[in-house]
């Protein structure tokens, strides 16, 4: 399902600040030989997440899924000189595709690589972040969360991505992935702590606020 017309979204890209050229090259070869490509964070999700690091004065941030690396690159060449990024997965090879490509980069230095369950990963890191991205297994989006808000700092942004889920959070479902989506969805939408705009851009983005 596309939400947004397709020559807009590239109109869109065209006009926007977006990735570097290695990105592009890492965005290029995922989608001509990796698996479920379309995984990939696209330019404007990526050129939005630049912009929120930018505006809000980020230094540390926590990925949820690394896939084959896009995201983290990109959102490290907006962060700081002195800034990091730790990006949590599962999967050791598409983790080496994307340090072969951070190791490129200017800004791969600035990347910090856990490989292995999230939840345990997560739990080594010990410093308060600025910035969650989570991107990862559906399943587990509400533990991320829960997660994320333990260490987030006051004033912290967490990022949700695939929050539309194709629009079958539309509609009940006993699917797992779609109940557990509508499940984030919901507490974000009741917490009085959290502040949250979901946006229909790609699979649907949404930005949250910690308040409180």
């Amino acid at each position: 399902m596309n939400f947004t017309n397709k020559e807009i979204e590239e109109y869109c890209i065209q006009k926007s600040n977006t990735p570097s050229s290695i990105c592009n090259e890492l965005e290029t070869y995922t989608r001509e030989n990796i698996d479920m490509s379309m995984m990939l964070v696209g330019k404007l999700e990526a050129s939005l997440l630049g912009f929120l690091i930018r505006s809000h004065g980020v230094k540390t941030i926590v990925e949820f899924g690394t896939y084959t690396g896009y995201s983290a690159l990109s959102m490290a060449e907006q962060l700081p000189s002195d800034g990091s990024i730790y990006t949590l997965d599962i999967n050791p090879e598409t983790t080496k595709l994307a340090q072969s490509y951070w190791d490129k980069s200017p800004h791969g230095n600035k990347i910090k690589s856990l490989v292995g369950p999230a939840i345990n990963s997560f739990n080594t890191i010990n410093e308060q972040i600025d910035l969650a991205f989570i991107d990862a297994d559906k399943e587990n989006y509400s533990n991320y969360l829960k997660l994320s808000l333990s260490k987030l700092n006051k004033g912290g942004l967490i990022v949700v991505d695939n929050v539309l889920w194709s629009g079958k959070v539309l509609h009940e479902s006993e699917e797992t992935s779609t109940k557990a989506i509508q499940e984030l969805n919901n507490f974000v939408k009741n917490s009085p702590n959290l502040y949250g705009t979901l946006l229909p851009v790609r699979d649907g983005m949404f930005l949250i606020q910690k308040i409180d």
